[in-house]
């Protein structure tokens, strides 16, 4: 695999359509007032906590509120959730009354739309917003896995893509968007979501040709082009 190469950062351009990759890991379509965020995993640590694995069970409200920010700063009409919003099927069944209040609160002001993924194929129409296989707005589709047959201007989650380089005889490394021409996949959104390394083969075979990693820093992206 050849070294990264440096690529200007934040504006990402798929099949026309001019997006924003947002420092928290979500992505922003300003042209359609669109807000995109994946793989949120609320009540992942109520989930670990069942299994003995004891964690701050904070996750579901430091996910909310930095989505709450975010919603503030980009006031979008719509918002799509790539799937893998609730860890498992039993999750939004454990929400604190103040965390299903504020979920209700942000999907009953806008178009809000769950992505159907493989933790969550049926989230609770309880909490609002409306439910999708997958969701398609002009150039762009919207679902949870990247299909390996997909048609361009494909964006979707699942992997928690993340990368690991050394840069001037330092490691440095994080989540971070992945894509090219045909493709995007988002970092995961959720406060205890994990990662996987982009030179995986489960996300490295999406890109036959090489990709563009965009590294989530703490005041900008940082671009590369691998190969």
């Amino acid at each position: 695999m050849k070294m990264p190469q440096p690529l200007s950062p934040s504006t990402l351009s798929l099949n026309g359509a001019e997006l924003l990759a947002d420092l928290s890991g979500a992505l922003v379509w300003p042209a359609q007032r669109t807000l995109v965020v994946a793989d949120l995993h609320l009540e992942k640590g109520s989930a670990l906590a069942r299994s003995g694995s004891l964690l701050p069970p904070y996750d579901t409200r430091a996910t909310l509120a930095t989505l709450t920010d975010l919603l503030a700063r980009h006031c979008p009409e719509r918002v799509i959730c790539l799937g893998d919003s609730f860890h498992d099927p039993q999750a939004a069944d454990r929400l604190a009354p103040r965390d299903r209040a504020t979920l209700r609160r942000l999907t009953g002001s806008r178009d809000w739309v769950w992505i159907c993924g493989n933790h969550d194929p049926a989230p609770p129409a309880e909490l609002g917003g409306r439910f999708a296989e997958e969701e398609k707005i002009g150039p762009l589709l919207f679902r949870h896995q990247a299909a390996p047959d997909s048609v361009t201007g494909e964006v979707s989650g699942h992997f928690h893509p993340k990368i690991s380089l050394s840069v001037r005889g330092k490691r440095v490394g994080g989540r971070c968007f992945v894509g090219n021409a045909r493709r995007l996949i988002l970092p995961a959104f959720g406060a205890y979501a994990g990662g996987l390394d982009v030179r995986d083969p489960a996300i490295a075979c999406l890109f036959a040709d090489g990709f563009s990693v965009h590294l989530l820093g703490r005041a900008k992206l940082h671009s590369f082009r691998v190969r």
